[in-house]
């Protein structure tokens, strides 16, 4: 996992025209109201919104973990929409990885059994080769035999991080993985979900309400009432002025 692979030009999430409602009549929410975007291949793209805007639920669509009211979503270039329970799911584990606030590790486990878990639960078996590679990509391949308690809350979520990645998967879905970190520690995973997407073009969707997350991204797309209110793209910035603008930009919409 040391070599930099150049992202092929299709786009590996796409929504068109997708809308969701929760509830039915006088009791309806609309979280999506005809989204459109789609996102390309080794890229990082960060998603914004004020509480209520509908971002988690399109990251939860864009997974195929939510069916759309209306509209069609193309992931890995498979129209989920299409697809029944069975083959959604057995999409979501060739194709996606995720990780999310809480590390959900188990505890009694080690970081290498931690990482080759849900691929055991899926019926797929891991080699050690790809194990330690995985830990290896995220600097803990000297972790490996370590239990959860053992590592710092960083090192946890980057464990987190090996195991949606052994797999290889087109697209990484996390959501507020640095919610529940320090300042320092959320800085230092941040960096290896950079890097991920910088050496081994790996796509990557981000779900977070931290503009300081948000700035080591590619695009920072803004939802409003479950539509896209803005979307910018950044360049590098050592100066960290990426992250005062986007506090600018949603500020704006919480206005």
């Amino acid at each position: 996992m040391t070599t930099t692979r150049q992202a092929p030009a299709q786009d590996a999430v796409e929504l068109y025209i997708v809308r969701k409602v929760y509830g039915a009549a006088n009791r309806s929410v609309t979280a999506l109201d005809g989204v459109s975007i789609s996102f390309p291949r080794g890229t990082f793209t960060a998603i914004m919104g004020p509480s209520g805007s509908g971002k988690s639920t399109l990251l939860q669509c864009a997974a195929g973990l939510d069916r759309p009211t209306e509209g069609r979503i193309t992931l890995a270039g498979v129209d989920i929409g299409q697809q029944n329970e069975r083959q959604r799911t057995e999409l979501r584990r060739d194709h996606i990885g995720f990780v999310f606030q809480a590390f959900n590790l188990v505890e009694s486990l080690t970081a290498a059994q931690n990482v080759e878990l849900p691929s055991r639960f899926a019926g797929r078996r891991v080699s050690r080769k790809e194990v330690t590679a995985a830990l290896d990509a995220v600097g803990l391949g000297d972790r490996a035999g370590h239990r959860p308690s053992e590592l710092s809350g960083g090192q946890q979520q980057r464990v987190a991080l090996a195991r949606a990645l052994v797999t290889r998967p087109d697209v990484l879905f996390a959501d507020e993985p640095t919610g529940a970190l320090d300042t320092s520690t959320s800085r230092d995973v941040l960096q290896m979900m950079r890097m991920l997407v910088d050496r081994e073009g790996q796509t990557t969707l981000m779900v977070t309400h931290d503009p300081v997350a948000a700035a080591v991204a590619d695009v920072v797309v803004f939802l409003k009432d479950g539509r896209i209110a803005d979307r910018i793209s950044l360049t590098r910035d050592p100066e960290g002025r990426n992250a005062a603008s986007i506090a600018t930009h949603m500020a704006r919409l919480e206005a």
